[in-house]
Parts: C-alpha cells; sequence; structure tokens
C-alpha cells in the first residue's frame, strides 16, 4: 500500500520560485521533488541538510567533497 499524501502549502518570493524551477527543470524536477527530497534528508539526518549560521563555512573544493565523501561511505 502506497503512502498516503498531503497537501503543503508555503509562500514564496516568486522571483525565487521561478530561478529555482528553472534550475530544477534543467535537472528533470519540479520544486516538489526537490522539498521531498529535502524532507528525505531531514529524516535521515534528523537535522537540516545543511549548516544554519551567521557565517558560512567556506566550500570544499571538488577533491576535499570526494575525500569526505570516502571517509563517509568509502570507495566508490
Amino acid at each position: 500500500m502506497a503512502d498516503s499524501t498531503v497537501l503543503f502549502r508555503a509562500r514564496v518570493p516568486v522571483r525565487r520560485l521561478r530561478r529555482a524551477e528553472k534550475i530544477l527543470g534543467k535537472l528533470g524536477m519540479k520544486p516538489g521533488d526537490a522539498f521531498n527530497m529535502m524532507l528525505a534528508q531531514i529524516e535521515l539526518r534528523e537535522g537540516l541538510p545543511f549548516e544554519v549560521g551567521r557565517t558560512g563555512q567556506p566550500l570544499l573544493s571538488s577533491e576535499e567533497q570526494a575525500d569526505a565523501w570516502r571517509e563517509a561511505f568509502g570507495a566508490y
């Protein structure tokens, strides 16, 4: 039996939604797909899938991301 669903509504700035829809469209996704993915990550991590704070962390280089991936999940 499939899980039941619920309609979730949120107010977002029109411009932000349009820009996000454009990017998501290139990925073959809709905003609802991305939102469901974010909720799944919140469940898995038991928290937000990104850090929230006043000062941002510098982004990792490709090599640093690969190292972090290997450390967390092993070789792929």
